[in-house]
Protein backbone atom coordinates (compact mmCIF):
# COMPACT_ATOMS: atom_id res chain seq x y z
CA UNK A 1 0.00 0.00 0.00
CA UNK A 2 2.79 2.11 0.62
CA UNK A 3 0.76 4.96 2.44
CA UNK A 4 3.15 7.80 3.05
CA UNK A 5 4.70 7.31 -0.22
CA UNK A 6 1.72 6.78 -2.03
CA UNK A 7 0.18 10.48 -0.19
CA UNK A 8 3.00 11.89 -1.27
CA UNK A 9 2.89 11.36 -4.41
CA UNK A 10 -0.76 12.23 -5.06
CA UNK A 11 -0.20 15.57 -3.23
CA UNK A 12 2.60 16.54 -5.35
CA UNK A 13 0.20 15.49 -8.79
CA UNK A 14 -2.70 17.14 -7.48
CA UNK A 15 -0.20 20.23 -7.25
CA UNK A 16 1.15 19.81 -10.63
CA UNK A 17 -3.08 18.93 -11.57
CA UNK A 18 -3.87 22.83 -11.01
CA UNK A 19 -1.47 23.78 -13.66
CA UNK A 20 -3.44 21.16 -16.11
CA UNK A 21 -7.30 22.11 -15.26
CA UNK A 22 -6.96 25.86 -14.21
CA UNK A 23 -7.35 28.07 -16.76
CA UNK A 24 -6.91 32.04 -15.73
CA UNK A 25 -6.86 35.65 -17.22
CA UNK A 26 -4.47 36.52 -14.92
CA UNK A 27 -1.70 33.84 -15.66
CA UNK A 28 -0.30 33.68 -19.37
CA UNK A 29 1.48 29.68 -18.55
CA UNK A 30 -1.53 28.27 -16.87
CA UNK A 31 -3.66 29.69 -19.87
CA UNK A 32 -0.60 28.51 -22.75
CA UNK A 33 -0.85 25.16 -20.77
CA UNK A 34 -4.09 24.55 -21.25
CA UNK A 35 -4.28 26.07 -25.22
CA UNK A 36 -0.98 23.60 -25.32
CA UNK A 37 -3.18 20.51 -24.31
CA UNK A 38 -6.32 21.35 -26.37
CA UNK A 39 -4.29 21.80 -29.63
CA UNK A 40 -2.37 18.53 -28.65
CA UNK A 41 -6.14 16.70 -28.41
CA UNK A 42 -6.80 18.68 -31.40
CA UNK A 43 -3.79 17.23 -33.77
CA UNK A 44 -4.37 13.63 -32.21
CA UNK A 45 -7.83 13.60 -33.58
CA UNK A 46 -7.23 15.85 -36.79
CA UNK A 47 -4.44 13.02 -38.02
CA UNK A 48 -6.94 10.13 -37.07
CA UNK A 49 -10.29 11.64 -37.76
CA UNK A 50 -11.23 9.01 -40.32
CA UNK A 51 -15.36 9.47 -40.30
CA UNK A 52 -18.21 11.45 -38.62
CA UNK A 53 -18.63 8.90 -35.62
CA UNK A 54 -16.71 8.25 -32.93
CA UNK A 55 -16.67 6.62 -29.71
CA UNK A 56 -14.45 8.47 -26.75
CA UNK A 57 -13.60 5.73 -24.34
CA UNK A 58 -13.16 7.32 -20.00
CA UNK A 59 -11.62 5.51 -17.62
CA UNK A 60 -9.96 6.76 -14.54
CA UNK A 61 -6.44 6.05 -14.88
CA UNK A 62 -3.39 4.71 -13.83
CA UNK A 63 -0.12 5.28 -14.16
CA UNK A 64 1.26 1.45 -14.47
CA UNK A 65 2.24 0.17 -17.21
CA UNK A 66 0.08 -3.26 -17.64
CA UNK A 67 -2.56 -0.64 -17.06
CA UNK A 68 -1.71 1.43 -20.51
CA UNK A 69 -0.99 -1.73 -22.37
CA UNK A 70 -4.25 -2.72 -21.16
CA UNK A 71 -6.23 0.64 -22.82
CA UNK A 72 -4.36 0.12 -25.70
CA UNK A 73 -6.17 -3.22 -25.61
CA UNK A 74 -9.54 -1.84 -25.31
CA UNK A 75 -9.17 0.70 -28.09
CA UNK A 76 -7.60 -1.67 -30.52
CA UNK A 77 -10.65 -4.38 -29.47
CA UNK A 78 -13.15 -1.37 -30.20
CA UNK A 79 -12.12 -0.27 -33.29
CA UNK A 80 -12.16 -3.89 -34.32
CA UNK A 81 -15.87 -4.59 -33.43
CA UNK A 82 -16.91 -1.20 -34.37
CA UNK A 83 -16.56 -0.38 -37.84
CA UNK A 84 -16.69 3.00 -39.29
CA UNK A 85 -16.13 4.76 -35.97
CA UNK A 86 -13.03 6.51 -34.85
CA UNK A 87 -12.38 5.33 -30.99
CA UNK A 88 -10.41 7.70 -28.68
CA UNK A 89 -9.48 7.27 -25.06
CA UNK A 90 -9.41 9.86 -22.21
CA UNK A 91 -8.14 9.93 -18.23
CA UNK A 92 -11.26 11.24 -15.52
CA UNK A 93 -7.89 11.38 -13.22
CA UNK A 94 -6.01 14.71 -13.22
CA UNK A 95 -3.91 13.15 -10.88
CA UNK A 96 -3.35 9.94 -13.42
CA UNK A 97 -2.67 12.53 -15.96
CA UNK A 98 -0.12 14.20 -14.67
CA UNK A 99 1.74 11.15 -12.88
CA UNK A 100 1.21 9.47 -16.57
CA UNK A 101 3.00 12.63 -17.91
CA UNK A 102 5.46 12.72 -15.75
CA UNK A 103 6.90 9.09 -15.94
CA UNK A 104 6.21 8.22 -12.69
CA UNK A 105 6.32 4.43 -13.34
CA UNK A 106 7.68 3.95 -16.87
CA UNK A 107 8.50 6.36 -19.60
CA UNK A 108 6.14 9.65 -19.99
CA UNK A 109 2.93 9.23 -21.87
CA UNK A 110 0.25 11.96 -22.71
CA UNK A 111 -3.33 11.18 -21.71
CA UNK A 112 -5.77 14.18 -21.35
CA UNK A 113 -9.62 14.88 -19.93
CA UNK A 114 -12.75 14.26 -21.73
CA UNK A 115 -12.75 17.98 -21.78
CA UNK A 116 -10.40 18.58 -23.73
CA UNK A 117 -11.43 15.59 -26.02
CA UNK A 118 -14.70 16.93 -26.23
CA UNK A 119 -13.96 19.97 -27.51
CA UNK A 120 -11.64 18.45 -30.41
CA UNK A 121 -14.15 16.24 -31.44
CA UNK A 122 -16.75 18.96 -31.75
CA UNK A 123 -13.76 21.22 -33.67
CA UNK A 124 -13.71 17.94 -35.77
CA UNK A 125 -17.38 18.64 -36.35
CA UNK A 126 -18.51 14.93 -35.70
CA UNK A 127 -21.93 13.93 -36.57
CA UNK A 128 -22.41 11.22 -34.00
CA UNK A 129 -20.86 11.01 -30.68
CA UNK A 130 -20.68 8.51 -27.59
CA UNK A 131 -19.08 8.66 -24.53
CA UNK A 132 -18.62 4.89 -23.16
CA UNK A 133 -17.59 4.97 -19.38
CA UNK A 134 -15.14 2.16 -18.70
CA UNK A 135 -16.24 2.35 -15.20
CA UNK A 136 -17.47 -0.83 -12.99
CA UNK A 137 -20.10 0.77 -11.43
CA UNK A 138 -22.27 4.34 -11.58
CA UNK A 139 -20.43 6.05 -8.82
CA UNK A 140 -18.27 9.49 -8.48
CA UNK A 141 -16.44 9.03 -11.67
CA UNK A 142 -19.14 7.58 -13.86
CA UNK A 143 -21.37 10.88 -12.44
CA UNK A 144 -18.04 13.39 -13.45
CA UNK A 145 -18.44 11.99 -16.88
CA UNK A 146 -22.17 11.85 -17.63
CA UNK A 147 -23.16 15.06 -15.18
CA UNK A 148 -19.81 17.62 -16.00
CA UNK A 149 -18.21 16.55 -18.93
CA UNK A 150 -21.08 15.61 -21.16
CA UNK A 151 -23.10 17.89 -19.83
CA UNK A 152 -20.72 20.99 -20.36
CA UNK A 153 -20.34 19.75 -23.80
CA UNK A 154 -23.71 19.74 -24.92
CA UNK A 155 -24.87 23.02 -23.45
CA UNK A 156 -21.49 24.38 -25.23
CA UNK A 157 -20.23 26.11 -21.88
CA UNK A 158 -17.20 27.66 -23.46
CA UNK A 159 -19.09 28.64 -26.78
CA UNK A 160 -16.09 26.60 -28.43
CA UNK A 161 -19.20 26.02 -31.31
CA UNK A 162 -21.42 27.20 -33.46
CA UNK A 163 -25.14 27.60 -32.63
CA UNK A 164 -25.75 25.56 -36.03
CA UNK A 165 -23.49 22.94 -34.98
CA UNK A 166 -24.97 22.25 -31.40
CA UNK A 167 -28.85 21.69 -33.10
CA UNK A 168 -27.31 19.49 -35.23
CA UNK A 169 -26.02 17.10 -31.98
CA UNK A 170 -29.09 17.36 -30.79
CA UNK A 171 -30.21 12.87 -30.21
CA UNK A 172 -26.98 12.37 -31.67
CA UNK A 173 -24.86 12.51 -28.44
CA UNK A 174 -25.04 9.57 -26.05
CA UNK A 175 -23.31 8.43 -22.88
CA UNK A 176 -22.56 3.99 -22.49
CA UNK A 177 -23.19 2.63 -19.10
CA UNK A 178 -20.86 1.42 -16.70
CA UNK A 179 -20.13 -2.21 -16.69
CA UNK A 180 -22.60 -3.05 -13.27
CA UNK A 181 -25.30 -0.24 -14.47
CA UNK A 182 -27.87 -2.64 -13.36
CA UNK A 183 -28.84 -5.66 -11.77
CA UNK A 184 -29.45 -7.64 -14.57
CA UNK A 185 -25.54 -6.05 -15.69
CA UNK A 186 -24.21 -8.17 -12.36
CA UNK A 187 -25.88 -11.17 -13.33
CA UNK A 188 -24.00 -10.84 -16.45
CA UNK A 189 -21.04 -10.09 -15.05
CA UNK A 190 -21.12 -12.97 -12.33
CA UNK A 191 -22.06 -15.55 -15.00
CA UNK A 192 -19.15 -14.30 -17.27
CA UNK A 193 -16.49 -14.93 -14.74
CA UNK A 194 -17.58 -17.98 -13.76
CA UNK A 195 -16.61 -19.00 -17.00
CA UNK A 196 -13.44 -17.84 -17.00
CA UNK A 197 -11.02 -20.89 -17.06
CA UNK A 198 -8.59 -19.28 -14.50
CA UNK A 199 -11.17 -18.13 -12.42
CA UNK A 200 -12.47 -21.75 -12.90
CA UNK A 201 -9.40 -23.24 -12.24
CA UNK A 202 -8.68 -21.32 -9.21
CA UNK A 203 -12.02 -22.20 -8.11
CA UNK A 204 -11.26 -26.46 -7.87
CA UNK A 205 -8.49 -25.13 -5.67
CA UNK A 206 -10.38 -22.53 -3.38
CA UNK A 207 -11.88 -19.51 -2.13
CA UNK A 208 -11.62 -16.71 -4.76
CA UNK A 209 -11.96 -13.30 -3.89
CA UNK A 210 -12.62 -9.57 -5.86
CA UNK A 211 -11.69 -6.61 -4.87
CA UNK A 212 -13.69 -3.78 -6.24
CA UNK A 213 -13.26 -0.20 -5.51
CA UNK A 214 -16.97 0.99 -4.25
CA UNK A 215 -17.86 4.59 -3.33
CA UNK A 216 -18.09 5.41 0.55
CA UNK A 217 -21.47 5.33 1.89
CA UNK A 218 -22.07 9.27 1.81
CA UNK A 219 -21.55 9.36 -1.69
CA UNK A 220 -23.45 6.39 -3.00
CA UNK A 221 -24.15 8.00 -6.53
CA UNK A 222 -26.64 6.18 -8.23
CA UNK A 223 -27.15 3.49 -6.12
CA UNK A 224 -24.34 2.16 -7.52
CA UNK A 225 -22.54 0.18 -4.25
CA UNK A 226 -25.31 -2.23 -3.62
CA UNK A 227 -24.05 -3.38 -7.37
CA UNK A 228 -21.32 -5.49 -5.25
CA UNK A 229 -23.28 -7.19 -2.86
CA UNK A 230 -25.69 -8.24 -6.15
CA UNK A 231 -22.64 -9.50 -7.84
CA UNK A 232 -21.58 -11.40 -5.09
CA UNK A 233 -24.93 -13.18 -4.60
CA UNK A 234 -25.10 -13.88 -8.48
CA UNK A 235 -21.53 -15.81 -7.85
CA UNK A 236 -22.66 -17.56 -4.97
CA UNK A 237 -24.98 -19.07 -6.55
CA UNK A 238 -22.53 -20.13 -8.49
CA UNK A 239 -20.46 -21.44 -6.06
CA UNK A 240 -20.07 -20.58 -2.38
CA UNK A 241 -16.38 -20.23 -2.74
CA UNK A 242 -16.80 -16.62 -4.28
CA UNK A 243 -16.20 -13.58 -2.20
CA UNK A 244 -16.79 -9.87 -3.32
CA UNK A 245 -15.16 -6.79 -1.12
CA UNK A 246 -13.93 -2.87 -1.96
CA UNK A 247 -11.40 -0.86 -0.83
CA UNK A 248 -13.83 1.73 -0.11
CA UNK A 249 -17.16 0.95 0.85
CA UNK A 250 -18.36 0.18 4.28
CA UNK A 251 -19.39 -3.49 5.34
CA UNK A 252 -17.47 -5.35 2.47
CA UNK A 253 -13.94 -3.96 3.45
CA UNK A 254 -10.86 -6.72 3.52
CA UNK A 255 -12.42 -7.24 7.64
CA UNK A 256 -16.10 -7.94 6.36
CA UNK A 257 -14.83 -10.54 3.40
CA UNK A 258 -12.59 -12.46 6.29
CA UNK A 259 -16.01 -12.32 8.49
CA UNK A 260 -18.06 -13.39 5.71
CA UNK A 261 -15.66 -16.65 5.02
CA UNK A 262 -16.16 -17.16 9.08
CA UNK A 263 -19.74 -17.55 8.43
CA UNK A 264 -22.79 -15.44 9.64
CA UNK A 265 -25.97 -13.41 9.18
CA UNK A 266 -25.52 -9.82 8.20
CA UNK A 267 -27.53 -7.24 6.73
CA UNK A 268 -26.79 -4.17 4.85
CA UNK A 269 -28.47 -0.67 4.27
CA UNK A 270 -26.91 0.07 1.26
CA UNK A 271 -28.95 3.57 0.44
CA UNK A 272 -32.74 2.63 0.27
CA UNK A 273 -31.89 -1.36 -0.57
CA UNK A 274 -31.72 -3.53 3.02
CA UNK A 275 -29.94 -7.00 2.12
CA UNK A 276 -29.94 -9.61 4.54
CA UNK A 277 -27.13 -12.55 3.47
CA UNK A 278 -26.05 -15.50 5.10
CA UNK A 279 -22.77 -16.93 4.50
CA UNK A 280 -21.90 -20.44 5.62
CA UNK A 281 -18.34 -20.80 7.80
CA UNK A 282 -15.72 -21.99 4.53
CA UNK A 283 -13.05 -24.01 6.36
CA UNK A 284 -10.72 -23.45 2.86
CA UNK A 285 -7.33 -22.84 3.13
CA UNK A 286 -6.12 -21.44 -0.19
CA UNK A 287 -7.38 -18.49 -1.97
CA UNK A 288 -6.86 -16.81 -4.99
CA UNK A 289 -7.50 -12.51 -5.06
CA UNK A 290 -8.64 -10.65 -8.28
CA UNK A 291 -8.91 -7.08 -8.69
CA UNK A 292 -12.66 -6.21 -9.39
CA UNK A 293 -11.71 -3.03 -11.38
CA UNK A 294 -11.00 -2.56 -15.07
CA UNK A 295 -7.53 -2.35 -14.77
CA UNK A 296 -4.59 -3.84 -11.94
CA UNK A 297 -2.97 -0.50 -11.02
CA UNK A 298 -2.36 0.71 -7.67
CA UNK A 299 -5.36 -0.94 -5.48
CA UNK A 300 -4.64 -4.44 -7.12
CA UNK A 301 -0.49 -4.06 -6.51
CA UNK A 302 -0.82 -1.96 -3.38
CA UNK A 303 -4.11 -2.81 -1.09
CA UNK A 304 -4.54 -6.06 -2.77
CA UNK A 305 -0.96 -7.50 -3.80
CA UNK A 306 1.77 -6.29 -1.35
CA UNK A 307 3.13 -8.67 0.61
CA UNK A 308 4.89 -6.18 2.68
CA UNK A 309 2.16 -4.17 3.85
CA UNK A 310 -0.09 -6.28 7.25
CA UNK A 311 -3.22 -4.15 5.48
CA UNK A 312 -3.44 -5.42 2.25
CA UNK A 313 -5.77 -8.43 1.46
CA UNK A 314 -2.86 -10.77 0.71
CA UNK A 315 -1.13 -10.34 4.11
CA UNK A 316 -4.32 -10.69 6.10
CA UNK A 317 -5.85 -13.35 4.41
CA UNK A 318 -2.44 -14.89 5.54
CA UNK A 319 -2.95 -13.61 8.31
CA UNK A 320 -6.21 -16.11 8.98
CA UNK A 321 -4.08 -19.26 7.93
CA UNK A 322 -5.66 -19.49 4.59
CA UNK A 323 -2.61 -19.98 2.09
CA UNK A 324 -3.21 -16.70 -0.63
CA UNK A 325 -2.16 -15.77 -4.13
CA UNK A 326 -2.68 -12.52 -5.44
CA UNK A 327 -1.09 -13.17 -8.65
CA UNK A 328 -1.61 -15.85 -10.70
CA UNK A 329 0.15 -18.09 -13.85
CA UNK A 330 -2.74 -19.25 -15.41
CA UNK A 331 -4.15 -16.31 -17.47
CA UNK A 332 -3.99 -17.13 -21.33
CA UNK A 333 -5.21 -13.67 -22.76
CA UNK A 334 -1.85 -12.05 -22.60
CA UNK A 335 -1.67 -7.99 -22.83
CA UNK A 336 1.49 -6.67 -20.48
CA UNK A 337 3.75 -6.71 -23.31
CA UNK A 338 6.84 -7.87 -20.87
CA UNK A 339 4.05 -10.41 -19.70
CA UNK A 340 4.68 -14.10 -20.59
CA UNK A 341 2.64 -17.09 -18.95
CA UNK A 342 4.88 -17.94 -15.86
CA UNK A 343 5.64 -14.55 -14.71
CA UNK A 344 3.87 -12.91 -11.97
CA UNK A 345 0.69 -11.08 -13.26
CA UNK A 346 -2.22 -9.44 -11.96
CA UNK A 347 -5.51 -9.71 -14.66
CA UNK A 348 -7.97 -6.35 -14.72
CA UNK A 349 -11.59 -6.98 -15.41
CA UNK A 350 -10.77 -4.75 -19.53
CA UNK A 351 -8.17 -7.66 -20.04
CA UNK A 352 -10.79 -10.00 -20.21
CA UNK A 353 -12.33 -10.75 -23.85
CA UNK A 354 -15.59 -11.85 -22.34
CA UNK A 355 -16.28 -8.69 -19.99
CA UNK A 356 -14.81 -6.18 -23.11
CA UNK A 357 -17.84 -7.79 -24.54
CA UNK A 358 -20.21 -6.85 -21.52
CA UNK A 359 -19.18 -2.98 -22.17
CA UNK A 360 -19.54 -2.94 -25.82
CA UNK A 361 -22.98 -3.94 -25.21
CA UNK A 362 -23.73 -0.98 -23.36
CA UNK A 363 -21.55 1.13 -26.03
CA UNK A 364 -24.13 -0.47 -28.60
CA UNK A 365 -27.26 0.43 -26.83
CA UNK A 366 -26.30 3.72 -26.64
CA UNK A 367 -25.53 3.73 -30.24
CA UNK A 368 -29.44 2.45 -30.45
CA UNK A 369 -30.72 5.05 -28.95
CA UNK A 370 -28.93 7.61 -31.36
CA UNK A 371 -32.11 9.51 -32.96
CA UNK A 372 -34.22 9.31 -30.52
CA UNK A 373 -35.88 10.83 -27.78
CA UNK A 374 -33.61 8.63 -25.58
CA UNK A 375 -30.35 10.42 -26.35
CA UNK A 376 -29.41 13.55 -25.33
CA UNK A 377 -31.00 16.54 -26.28
CA UNK A 378 -28.86 20.67 -26.65
CA UNK A 379 -28.96 22.13 -24.21
CA UNK A 380 -28.80 18.57 -22.26
CA UNK A 381 -32.09 17.68 -20.46
CA UNK A 382 -30.31 15.73 -17.44
CA UNK A 383 -32.03 16.99 -14.24
CA UNK A 384 -30.43 19.30 -11.89
CA UNK A 385 -31.04 17.53 -8.52
CA UNK A 386 -29.15 14.18 -9.57
CA UNK A 387 -26.13 15.90 -7.71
Amino acid sequence: MNKIKTLMVAMMAAIAGISFTACSDDDDNTTSNYEKYQQAVNNTVNSQNKSDKVILLVAFGSTWEQAYDTFDKVVSDYKANFAGWDVYLSFSSAICINNARAGENVAPKDYYDPEHWLTAIGLAGYKQIVVQSLQVIPGEEYRRVRDSYVKDFMNNRNGDFSEAYMKSLDLNVAVGTPLMAEESDAEALANTLNNEADVKAALSRGIVAFMGHGNPEGYDYYGGNVRYLQLESYLRNLNPNFYVGTVDMDQTLIDDVLDHIAGGSFEYQVGDVTINKYYAANTTTTAQLYPLMSIAGDHAHNDMADDEDEDSWFSKFNDKGIATTAYETNFTEACWKKYTKGEDYIPGLAERAAVRRLWMNHTRAAISTLGTENALSTPTTAPDDEE
